[in-house]
Order: C-alpha cells, then structure tokens, then sequence
C-alpha cells in the first residue's frame, strides 16, 4: 500500500520570501498600487511557485488528460451520451479535433491523453502511439450505486501511475500542469465523491452534466445518493474512497496532483473533476493545494461547494462544462499574462516616472 502520510510529508509550501519579493515589486511597477487587480496576487502566486522573482515564462505547459469509463454511465444512464463516445474522443484528441487541442494551441500548451480505464478494446487505438493505452489499469469502473468501482489494488495502481506520469512530465521539462479529464458518466462519481467530503446532500450537488433532462437528472441523482451511502463508511480513507466511488482515471488525477505538489510544480484545476480529485489529495496533504489554482468555474454544482471548502477562487467564470482541461487552459492565458507583467513591466525608477509619494 501507498503510504500516504510519508508522501505528505514530502510536500512543503511555495516560497514566501519570493511572495514577498513580489509584492514589493508590484508595489514599484508604474502603475497605481492594485491597479491591475488580480493579476497581480496571481503574479505574486507565481513568483512564490516558481521560487523566484520576477517569475519567468512558463516554457512548457502541459495538459495530462486521464481517460476512463464509467460503470454508472451505463448501468443507470446518467448521461446524455452513450459511453462508446469516450473511446471516440480519445481519438479526436488525439488527432488534435477537440475544443482542448484548440485552445492547448491558443496557450502554447502540448496535450497527453492516457487512457486509465476506457471501456473499449484497446486494439481501437492501434494507429496511435501505444503510450496511450499502455498504462490501462482496466476496463471501465464498477456501477458504484452497487459495487465498488475497483479493487483497492487497482485503486493503488492507478494512483500510483498518476503519481509516475507527473514525474515523467516533469523531468521532460513540464513546468506547468493541468488534469483534463474524458469520461462519459464522470460527473457522477464526483458529485458523490464531493457530497460526502462536503457534506452536501445529493440533489444539491447534481448537475446536469453533458445536458441531461429532468428524468435523467432524477436517475443520477439517486445514483449519487446511492453512492453517497456506500462511500459513508470510507470517507475517511482518502484511498478506500477513490475505490469505493470513485474510479481509476479518478485515483490517477489524484496522485498526479499530489506528486506535482510533492515535486513543486504549479497546477491549474480545470472542472469538476479535478476539483474532485483536489479534494481527496487535500484529505492526504493540505499543504498541496497551495500548488493549485483554480482554472474556471463549472456550471455544476458540486464544483462551488468543493472549490469553497479548498478556499480557491477560479479565475474565469464563462458557464463552461466540457471538461478535458478547456477551462484550465483559458485560465492559463490570464496567469501568462499576469506573469509577464510582473516580470516586464518597468519600476517607476527605471522608467524616470514619478511616483505617488514623488
């Protein structure tokens, strides 16, 4: 088994000294203080992740989207897709079609798919790059209104490899992360995952995920209530948890987060999703998610109440819910642009302009 208090006490805070370092430059830049409102606690964030100041550019951002189906997806049909699309997605992401390559192109960010638990014989992706299904833990997750979603080693495994792939971008030179997620049925799981760590009833953290209607939407609620009273007993056990309800694309993105932590690389959450799985790892270590930003703000529910509980503010807010890292990476563009001005921006003293005490 993982030891899990061992791996939180390898996860320390970003840097206060280049925080303050930050802060007092922004104090210098020619500009009224606060002026550029945000963007300069993000600069100020960045400096202290990176560990210096000014921060420099991010050179190479990189998107890790973690693949899987959903047992509850088809056995209680809580979406308004069948689950043979997330097999047919992988594809589209792989060929660089889908709304995440677009905007990865937009944000000077490279994309990786992995497929942790797709439900699809993995001779569908035989014309790609076997890196994609060569770290498969198994084929779809357990309908958790019933079962369990996996076995524990299976749970162990699969956050082990999130925990692998976060240390392989990172020694390729990542020096930015965010978890995109694919998965047909996927906001089911993190509602129940998210209900029981929040302590929020299940209609109240239920969404309409891919665009459900009302009958469906009553089905996934019952569903994650359902859920919600298997995993009462584990919620404690952040691991038991992501066995119980969660699943193994779920168990991956949370050991990806945690060892990005461990390794001090800053993350960007995207949705529901990864705010899920940030949820979890915060039960393993509260220290890691002062490596987190939150990306966007999900037109689900559960999303608001779990970025509440982490005390993180998303930084856009455009009624998105695609998932896949897309939110993610539109925040990645206004932390870019609040990095550069701290970085470029000239002091009142450089620039021969008087300042407000002059």
């Amino acid at each position: 088994m993982t030891d899990l208090a061992a791996l939180a006490d390898l996860i320390s805070v970003p840097s206060q000294s280049s925080a303050d370092e930050a802060r007092t430059r922004q104090g210098m830049l020619t500009k009224p203080t606060g002026a550029l409102g945000r963007l300069e606690d993000l600069s100020i964030w960045v400096s202290a992740a990176q560990g210096v100041c000014p921060p420099h550019a991010f050179i190479r951002p990189r998107v890790v989207i973690f693949a899987g189906d959903h047992g509850i997806a088809r056995t209680a049909q809580t979406s308004a897709y069948p689950p043979e699309v997330t097999a047919q997605m992988v594809l589209n992401f792989v060929n660089g079609g889908a709304a995440v390559n677009v905007l990865a192109r937009q944000a000077g960010a490279s994309v990786r798919i992995v497929d942790v638990s797709v439900d699809a014989d993995p001779a569908y992706a035989h014309d790609i790059d076997p890196d994609v299904v060569a770290h498969r833990i198994r084929r779809g997750s357990g309908s958790i209104d019933r079962e369990d979603a996996m076995t524990t080693a299976e749970s162990v495994a699969a956050f082990e490899l999130g925990r692998l792939i976060a240390d392989q971008e990172i020694d390729a030179g990542a020096d930015l992360l965010i978890p995109g997620d694919m998965g047909i049925g996927n906001t089911t799981p993190a509602a129940a995952i998210i209900g029981l760590l929040a302590n929020a009833d299940a209609a109240t953290v239920t969404g309409k995920g891919t665009g459900i209607d009302d009958a469906t939407w009553m089905r996934k609620c019952a569903a994650v209530r359902d859920a919600m009273r298997r995993g009462k007993a584990v919620k404690g056990d952040p691991l038991a948890l992501l066995t119980t309800i969660g699943s193994p694309d779920f168990a991956a993105a949370t050991g990806f987060l945690l060892q990005a932590s461990v390794r001090g690389v800053p993350v960007i959450l995207d949705g529901t999703i990864s705010t899920a799985c940030a949820l979890v790892a915060d039960r393993i270590s509260p220290h890691a998610r002062s490596w987190w930003l939150a990306g966007h703000r999900s037109t689900e529910p559960a999303q608001s109440i779990a970025l509440q509980r982490l005390d993180l503010e998303p930084i856009v807010d455009y009624g998105m819910r695609l998932g896949e890292g897309t939110g993610a990476l539109l925040a990645l563009l206004i932390v870019q642009s609040a990095t550069a001005t701290l970085r470029e921006m000239a002091t009142f003293g450089e620039a021969g302009v008087s300042d407000r005490d002059a």
